[in-house]
């Protein structure tokens, strides 16, 4: 059974590595997300949101649903934990 696991391990690390492989590089002037996307939100981010601050906006006006989904993310892992750790007892067992 280790072998097994070991095995899967590798072949996850395997394929998290091959993948990384096509990302462009860290801190890439020409990447989607520095030509595209950061344009956008400097544009018009005062404008869809309101809000001035670039941050502010980007957090609670463009990726509002996001956060909600980590807190749910969050809520749901903390609740099954809560079960799962909780002490156990049957009725009528002493």
């Amino acid at each position: 059974m280790r072998i097994v696991a070991f095995i899967a391990i590798l072949a996850m690390g395997f394929m998290l590595l091959y993948s990384t492989s096509g990302l462009p590089e860290l801190f890439d002037p020409d990447s989607p997300a520095s030509t595209h996307v950061s344009a956008r939100y400097i544009e018009k981010s005062v404008e869809e949101t309101g809000s001035v601050n670039f941050v502010n906006a980007v957090s609670t006006g463009y990726r509002v649903y996001d956060a909600l989904g980590k807190v749910a993310v969050i809520f749901t892992a903390g609740l099954a934990a809560a079960l799962i750790v909780r002490p156990y007892s049957r009725k009528g067992k002493k």
